[in-house]
């Protein structure tokens, strides 16, 4: 190691290079299987490999858990991540930037598009009872909140942005199943730019678990929110991006604003 910034995974001990996968293979559970599950997790660089667990899923398929130590090192120096680079704000605070600032409620609509029905994200974000001891967006006054629930059509989507005038619009994306988080937001996008010019447009923020952060330019939104993000975060982005750039120096001295806790829309 140098310095502290190269790294092994740890195990049994320090250093150890022991790592745990788990994966399925299309086939029946038996000592064949056991085999075939043993065989990929060598060629995937795992020596020893040992199966700690196997157990048939529905007819034909086999689920494993493989333990065993890998030889690969990580440059801590070389990991690349989008940093948080707006100030952490309390419900307080971004009341009182919206209110002394726009002058006017902030306009947010969410929902979870396509075929998506898992809320959870969305909800957590938008529902006053919020996550992670953190109250909703419902929860701030001076936030005019319009959550569309499940399954939302692209279509729908930009037609009600549009009649609430929408000042962002947040989409929780669960199933990724094929990529359809991706094709899903893309279409979104696209659909915002057809219907609006960039001058009237709303900020357009995605999030959930699987979402690569540095990706946003790549499907066409202002930002994407990976697993762990909390209201308060979503809230100091919007005031960040949205209310007049006065306001962010400004921000800093409204209230008691804490720092963060770490970084990380849900799911």
């Amino acid at each position: 190691m140098t310095g502290g910034a190269v790294v092994r995974p740890y195990g049994d001990s320090t250093g150890d290079g022991m790592v745990q996968v788990s994966f399925t293979l299309p086939v029946p559970h038996d000592k064949r299987a056991e085999g075939a599950a043993l065989q990929l997790a060598a060629k995937m660089g795992l020596e020893p490999a040992l199966l700690v667990h196997a157990r048939q899923m529905g007819d034909g398929f086999t689920f494993f858990v493989v333990y065993g130590r890998v030889n690969h090192l990580v440059d801590l120096s070389a990991v690349r991540v989008v940093e948080r680079d707006f100030p952490l704000l309390s419900a307080k605070d971004v009341n009182a930037v919206v209110r002394r600032r726009l002058r006017r409620k902030l306009s947010v609509v969410g929902a979870c598009i396509g075929t998506d029905a898992h809320t959870v994200g969305i909800d957590a974000i938008l529902n006053v009872k919020g996550v992670a001891g953190e109250k909703g967006l419902e929860y701030y006054r001076e936030l005019a909140v319009t959550n569309l629930g499940a399954q939302v059509s692209v279509p729908d989507l930009v037609a009600s942005a549009r009649a609430a005038r929408a000042d962002a619009v947040l989409v929780s994306q669960v199933v990724t199943q094929r990529d359809a988080h991706l094709q899903n937001v893309r279409e979104m996008s696209a659909a915002f730019r057809e219907a609006l010019p960039a001058g009237r447009r709303p900020l357009l923020v995605v999030g959930g678990p699987r979402f690569d952060e540095s990706m946003a330019a790549e499907l066409g939104v202002d930002r994407i929110f990976g697993r762990g993000t909390t209201p308060r975060e979503v809230a100091s982005y919007l005031v960040h991006r949205l209310v007049p750039a006065a306001s962010a120096a400004r921000a800093g001295r409204v209230g008691s604003t804490r720092p963060a806790a770490g970084t990380g829309v849900a799911g």
